[in-house]
């Protein structure tokens, strides 16, 4: 199984400098089963933004693309709405009880008008059939409507947990936009909460973005004998870091012995880009 992986867009005005067309010949230059976003699409969560973005998705040459929201994606009330009519329109899990909901603004108030989806968390599974393997696809949406940190609604976990349960899948992967292993000054409050998620459902790989920098980190948990590696990815946003540049990550082989990482970075250069890549093997 081959996934592509990008992040941190930011269309509108953070969104980076280069050529759309040129970054794209490039993307589908790969040989992607599935391409997984993992949130920023936006800057501000702007119609047009949601709408640029969703173009430039539906542009990538793959059947199975999967996005998710971040903080960037909920700084406007229609968020949900934007994100169903833009990006995908996923069918969301819905909360087992949602009196137990504590997240803020998890919902809207029912009489706020021109609001069709009044539930704000964006929850929900794929299931993808890669050569005969069926992948489940689990997407926890880890960001508070107008917020920056990030936080994971309990009872929201508990219902993506009932559903996982419920489901039949031969792999099973966990896309959030926040990271759950490190952090940086708009963190995940509750990561331990989404760590023993990722244990009890035995999940191998998580991807996440969020904070424009690479990170690939493994975590051992020696009592309940579960291993877990965690893919961050960088950004394609003109709000980079200076010395983490543009990037998108390609994992060819994902979980094999053969395993290879690809880091493919970017550097505007006149009209053009110029790619450098890194092959990292996982072993």
């Amino acid at each position: 199984m081959n996934l592509l992986h990008i992040s941190d867009m930011h269309f509108g005005p953070r969104h980076w400098q280069g050529r759309s067309e040129l970054l794209l010949e490039k993307l589908n230059s790969y040989a992607a089963d599935i391409v997984i976003n993992t949130g920023d699409s936006t800057t501000d969560a702007l119609e047009i933004e949601f709408e640029t973005a969703g173009k430039f998705l539906k542009s990538i040459d793959c059947q199975n693309i999967i996005s998710i929201p971040g903080n960037h994606d909920k700084r406007n009330m229609r968020s949900a709405d934007y994100f169903r009519q833009y990006i995908d329109d996923v069918e969301v899990i819905r909360p087992l009880d949602r009196d137990n909901c504590s997240k803020k603004n998890i919902f809207l108030d029912a009489n706020t008008n021109q609001i069709q989806e009044h539930l704000t968390d964006i929850n929900f599974l794929k299931s993808i059939i890669v050569e005969g393997v069926s992948v489940l696809v689990v997407c926890l949406d880890s960001c508070e409507l107008y917020e920056d940190n990030g936080l994971v609604d309990r009872e929201m976990l508990r219902t993506v947990s009932l559903a996982i349960k419920q489901a039949s899948y031969d792999r099973i992967i966990l896309l959030n936009h926040h990271s759950i292993l490190d952090t940086d000054s708009d963190p995940l409050f509750n990561s331990r909460i989404v760590i023993e998620f990722v244990i009890e459902h035995n999940i191998e790989y998580v991807f996440c973005g969020h904070t424009h920098q690479l990170a690939m980190m493994k975590s051992t948990d020696l009592y309940h004998k579960h291993t877990f590696t965690q893919y961050k990815n960088g950004s394609l946003s003109s709000a980079n870091t200076p010395n983490d540049t543009n990037m998108f990550m390609y994992y060819k082989n994902l979980g094999c012995e053969d395993m290879e990482i690809h880091v493919i970075r970017m550097f505007v250069e006149n009209e053009g880009l110029k790619f450098k890549e890194e092959i990292i093997s996982s072993n």
